[in-house]
């Protein structure tokens, strides 16, 4: 019986024509006679599009491949093939194809007036400045020094005026003459001939200045970031690994971002700190620990080795190591350290047993779970238990209840930040508490928790992507600002508090304050008449009195408390909370595009996403249906973070 190939036009660039039904024989990948190479680099790539939940543009459980373009009639071929019986034949027969596909492909060019994109540069700045343009269709873009690919990955290239600019790092090439390829553009492109180079990063002037910046959060400075990872400190730097795409607004291109920071609060982003293996083989999440002990033998000099671990996508579970203080990191050459179906490891040692643990999303017969692995060295691993019902970028970390240290328990999470409490023993999790919500916003994600800081200061401090797009502008997305987890005693069972860290106190500006006012419905007083701009701390305590709802207007978006509903409330975001004594606790954080709500001592954890009017910089304090009373009521003007 014969077997069917279908050939059609591809989509992607280069006009290759692609494998749509059938298969070819058996074998003939293995000795390099595939006849449709450029599938597994264009169209239909092995590493398709993640989609999951809110975000398009991350990683997720299922892998999407994107959808075929309908085939132009006129351009179909079929071609009945036999069943193959010796090499001969199948030599003849692949090269059939080829031929037909070549045909498609020359056709398509005519038609779509495209042709290859090439130019030579010789290297004399730091940076290739290449113009950007949302929306786009993508080229893959390659820099080779030779016959040497120095950087490979996918650009939305503008065909005219580009949106903005992003930057090709070349330190270290100056005086090369380096070709750039660009597979094919549309006829009469100028985009490479508008590459530029330059010493600076584009819009160097404007940096941190745009419109939707975060003041206080961390945003990379040009691109996307998601997930923070490798949250590690070390010698006074609190290192912000993260997930990130250099070369354009949306996801994709995964490498490992870097930014350093003495106090949380004021971030310095340094070059790249993980490229890709190759292209297609992405650097995804992971962690950062300091081998004191040297347990995997790859301290060269007099600095601790910082290990990073991170999913290699073309390989497994792979691990990096850095001898200058996290600047730059060496691959290990005997990766992948573990391959399963999973991702996102998170490092931690565990004393008790001398062993480092590893917590890594798993899936089992599509169940999906967090896994734990052993090991004496960062580098042979052995499985060990598995806990179900765990999404993706696991945490697991111990911490004290109640502030003494003679009684711990474990917590473990994933991205959706919901968690359990428990007890660990080195290689399972018993819960015992179950699983709690963590937050109740609309823009919190893959948290992790900082691993080395000084037992003197003993925080176990958390950061989180903040899910918040900023349309129009050269970078997308941010993180949460940093919190303090404690582990507290209730009337529910251990629960974890979430409360601002303590270094937001470095911004404070210009304080407001009152103390035993009253909020009286309709044209009441309101108390922060005078008080006008962009960012915000207040921190208030309320009595509940005979209103059914009191709070804050910031900027055109309530938050208040539903008194009735027993909940907080901002924008679509609702939270369950008890006032304590009749009283309701409430912080708040302003930012350009986010309000962080923190409620109860941090019971109450709500981070959301809210890009404000640009004519509104005002805040209010609210009442309807009866009086509230204002025990006290702090506001402080908060300065910029990147002054």
């Amino acid at each position: 019986m014969g077997r069917t190939l279908v050939l059609r036009q591809s989509s992607g660039a280069g006009g290759t024509a692609t494998l749509l039904r059938g298969r070819v024989p058996r074998g003939t990948r293995k000795r390099g006679l595939h006849p449709f190479p450029a599938v597994w680099k264009r169209g239909l790539s092995p590493f398709p599009t993640w989609q999951r939940g809110q975000s398009p543009f991350r990683k997720g459980a299922k892998r999407v491949q994107p959808p075929l373009p309908p085939p132009a009639a006129k351009h179909v071929h079929s071609v009945s093939v036999p069943p193959p019986e010796t090499g001969a034949v199948r030599t003849l027969l692949l090269g059939l194809a080829v031929l037909l596909a070549a045909s498609t492909a020359r056709g398509a060019d005519a038609r779509r007036g495209s042709e290859p994109a090439a130019r030579e540069i010789v290297i004399e700045r730091r940076y290739l400045h290449l113009p950007v343009k949302t929306g786009e269709p993508k080229v893959r873009l390659r820099v080779m020094d030779g016959e040497k690919i120095v950087r490979e990955f996918d650009i939305e290239l503008a065909a005219g005026e580009p949106g903005f600019w992003v930057p090709c790092d070349l330190d270290g090439m100056k005086g090369k003459r380096l070709k750039i390829e660009a597979g094919r553009l549309p006829s009469g492109s100028k985009a490479l001939e508008a590459i530029t180079q330059a010493d600076q990063l584009p819009g160097a002037e404007q940096l941190y200045k745009e419109k939707l910046r975060q003041q206080f959060h961390f945003s990379p400075r040009i691109g996307w970031n998601n997930d923070p990872n490798g949250l590690v400190y070390y010698k006074g730097e609190y290192h912000l690994y993260f997930q990130h795409n250099p070369y354009g607004w949306a996801w994709g291109n995964m490498h490992w971002g870097h930014a350093v920071s003495k106090d949380l609060v004021h971030w310095q982003e340094l070059p790249i700190a993980i490229y890709p293996f190759k292209y297609g083989d992405w650097v995804y999440s992971g962690s950062a620990v300091v081998d004191k002990a040297d347990t995997a033998g790859f301290k060269k000099g007099d600095e601790d080795v910082l290990v990073a671990a991170y999913t290699s996508t073309g390989r497994g579970e792979s691990i990096a190591y850095s001898n200058d203080r996290g600047r730059t990191f060496t691959d290990f050459e005997g990766n992948p350290v573990v391959k399963h179906s999973g991702r996102d490891p998170k490092l931690i040692w565990y004393a008790p047993g001398k062993h480092w643990v590893m917590a890594v999303f798993d899936e089992v017969d599509k169940a999906r779970g967090i896994a734990f692995y052993t090991s004496k060295d960062l580098k042979a691993w052995e499985r060990q238990g598995r806990i179900e019902g765990y999404f993706e970028c696991p945490e697991i970390f111990e911490i004290a209840a109640d502030g003494d240290k003679s009684k711990t328990r474990w917590v473990v999470y994933a991205a959706n930040g919901d968690y359990s409490v428990g007890m660990f023993d080195g290689k399972a999790f018993t819960d015992e508490s179950g699983k709690n919500k963590f937050n109740y916003g609309n823009a919190f994600y893959a948290s992790q928790t900082y691993s080395n800081i000084p037992e003197e200061d003993g925080r176990r401090i958390q950061i989180a992507w903040g899910r918040i797009a900023t349309p129009g502008m050269p970078f997308n997305q941010c993180m949460l600002f940093p919190v303090e987890l404690t582990l507290r005693t209730t009337d529910s069972g251990p629960r974890l508090f979430a409360e601002p860290v303590r270094e937001i106190e470095k911004l404070r500006g210009r304080k407001h304050a009152w103390q035993g006012e009253t909020l009286q419905p309709g044209a009441g007083k309101n108390l922060l008449a005078g008080v006008g701009g962009e960012l915000f701390e207040i921190r208030a305590e309320f009595e509940v009195g005979d209103a059914a709802e009191f709070g804050f207007n910031i900027r055109g978006t309530p938050v208040v408390y539903d008194v009735k509903g027993g909940q907080i409330v901002c924008k679509t975001a609702k939270a369950p909370l008890k006032p304590e004594g009749n009283r309701v606790r409430i912080q708040i954080l302003v930012d350009r595009t986010s309000i962080e709500v923190f409620a109860g001592g941090g019971r109450v954890y709500m981070p959301v996403g809210v890009v404000h009017p640009e004519d509104s910089k005002t805040l209010e304090t609210t009442t309807t249906g009866g009086a509230a009373k204002v025990v006290r009521l702090e506001v402080y003007e908060l300065k910029s973070a990147w002054e």
